[in-house]
């Protein structure tokens, strides 16, 4: 953070001797979240950058079966049209007698509205005399089956549904990946496993990157007795690059379990992640926290839990905060998105696994308390004819927003003492000045965003 400091004051100066960055970021229409300092030229001392954290909703899932149990994990929850899938482990744990009580099986559920959950009888497996159950999978990979529905415009129809699991059948430990046409019925792509390179007791995940051009995977490591996270990527979801480990910054080297990186919804060229940190000094407590990429191997990871123990309740024994892999936007609720977590893992007959809700863009924002002050971005060429601004102030706070031109002199008619102060709560307003807000002769020229601020918060931004 020291560094991070240094390096704005620096801009600081610079700014005020009239030295000005030459290079221009294309930005286009994209929308722009604050999940970190990418964008940002010079910020004042008032201001800085702060992750918010989600609010608990309601327990959508209580795994209560015979063939789930008080150790169900690995959540994985997308959008599929007009469904929400679930995909998770069931598995029991009985700790008197300090053993498992049946094999691990592959679960699925399914909402069409991402609160109320069904657990359909698929009829596909035999659990206890009985088919009459919602396993999806029983076989290799069920510790840890993770599943997505591949984006790649050239995925063959039987593939459609895609997953990586760890496997170590006969010695052959490494992830194994599977494919489905409907998400219901599953086979192996490969009998070897793909990647080797690991320790893989995790959450495992891949996916397609449509601003990369090609699938990810992230997965479990060991370093040096520490829990890492490493990550390759595949043209074919089969022949994948050697995996390197992350890199966080001046982020102090932690515990890390799962990791559940995807991303950011309305920001896709960059990634964020849900890690799990492992506290093993505290009973082995685990807390998720926050992080973002746009090169999908340097993250800012932020130090605050992102869900705490508190929230609300049952998430302080062993390994009871993992959140699942998945964030999604539910029907109606187009201003916020839905993310998930677990609880009471170990404590009981079963574990649930709750709701929780961010602000759409609402992970990190630009924070101006009092007396607030101004941040620059850098130059930047965009696409539209509006500015569009995610924020939130206090009941006495504002927002004004200034042009300047690439050489950082204010635009006339475009600058902060022409702009009508923003105040509220709105996750998409436009922008406007004294005589207006159509800024569509300024796009495809460097233009500097400048941002004066007073008990606010500002999330994203984006012209369209």
């Amino acid at each position: 953070m020291t560094k991070w400091i240094s390096r704005l004051a620096i801009g600081l100066a610079l700014e005020g001797l009239g030295a000005q960055s030459t290079s221009v970021v294309k930005i286009g229409s994209r929308c722009e979240p604050f999940v970190d300092d990418h964008l940002i030229e010079s910020m004042d001392q008032g201001l800085r950058l702060v992750m918010h954290r989600p609010s608990p909703r309601e327990v959508v899932l209580v795994t209560d079966q015979a063939w789930e149990g008080n150790t169900c994990a690995y959540y994985s929850i997308f959008r599929d049209g007009k469904k929400f899938r679930m995909y998770y482990r069931g598995s029991h744990y009985d700790e008197k007698k300090r053993r498992a009580t049946h094999r691990e099986v592959t679960c699925y559920a399914e909402s069409v509205d991402g609160v109320l959950w069904t657990k359909p009888k698929l009829g596909l497996f035999e659990f206890g005399g009985s088919k009459d159950n919602n396993i999806v999978w029983d076989g290799i990979g069920t510790h840890c089956f993770t599943v997505f529905k591949d984006g790649n415009p050239k995925c063959k129809p039987g593939a459609r549904y895609k997953a990586i699991a760890r496997g170590r059948p006969r010695g052959k430990k490494g992830l194994y990946v599977f494919q489905s046409p409907d998400g219901l019925r599953w086979s192996r792509i490969r009998d070897e496993p793909v990647i080797t390179a690991g320790a893989f007791d995790s959450q495992n995940l891949a996916f397609w990157d449509q601003h990369l051009g090609a699938y990810r995977e992230y997965h479990r490591a060991f370093v040096r007795g520490v829990r890492a996270i490493m990550t390759g990527t595949s043209k074919d979801f089969v022949q994948w690059t050697d995996p390197v480990l992350l890199k966080y910054g001046d982020a102090p080297n932690e515990h890390l379990y799962t990791n559940a990186i995807l991303p950011c919804p309305r920001a896709p060229h960059i990634l964020i992640g849900f890690p799990t940190r492992y506290l093993p000094r505290k009973g082995s407590r685990v807390e998720p926290v926050f992080m973002a990429s746009r090169d999908g191997l340097t993250f800012r990871r932020y130090p605050k839990a992102l869900i705490p123990e508190d929230a609300p309740k049952d998430r302080g024994g062993n390994r009871s905060n993992y959140m699942a892999w998945g964030l999604v936007t539910l029907p109606g609720r187009d201003d916020e998105y839905s993310v998930y977590a677990t609880e009471a893992y170990y404590t009981g007959p079963d574990s649930r696994l709750r709701r929780f809700a961010f602000r759409v863009d609402g992970f990190v924002s630009v924070h101006a308390g009092q007396p607030g002050g101004t941040f620059v971005t850098k130059s930047i060429e965009f696409d539209g004819k509006k500015l569009i601004f995610n924020f939130k102030t206090g009941a006495k706070g504002s927002i004004r927003c200034g042009l300047d031109d690439g050489a950082g002199k204010a635009i006339p008619s475009f600058g902060v003492d022409d702009c009508v102060a923003l105040r509220g709560d709105d996750a998409g307003r436009a922008v406007t000045w004294k005589g207006g807000g159509d800024v569509r002769h300024l796009a495809g020229t460097a233009v500097r965003i400048r941002v004066q601020m007073v008990h606010a918060d500002l999330f994203s931004f984006a012209f369209r």
